[in-house]
């Protein structure tokens, strides 16, 4: 299943900042192993924001729930999730 991922991220401006290198440092480490198992195929920084925008391909909502929580950075981010369908009209 795909899905359209718009993470939103707002760290707290007084967190420690060795606090904040190393939720970041754990974050790079978990998506670029995400990004290797085929799981998060497309990742985009969106232009002056803290923001990305994502494609994720897992087998189900469950599991996507599983990825996105299991994010370091989770607990600070605003996620909007829209599931993918193919559509007719798409030249293969």
């Amino acid at each position: 299943m795909l899905f359209h991922v718009r993470m939103d991220v707002h760290l707290p401006p007084d967190m420690d900042p060795s606090v904040r290198a190393d939720i970041v440092a754990r974050e790079k480490a978990y998506s670029q192993q995400l990004q290797r198992e085929g799981k998060w195929p497309h990742l985009w920084r969106i232009v002056g924001e803290y923001s990305n925008i994502s494609i994720f391909d897992v087998k189900s909502n469950d599991e996507l729930h599983e990825v996105l929580s299991g994010l370091p950075l989770f607990p600070y981010m605003d996620i909007r999730v829209m599931p993918l369908a193919t559509h007719p009209s798409k030249v293969s």
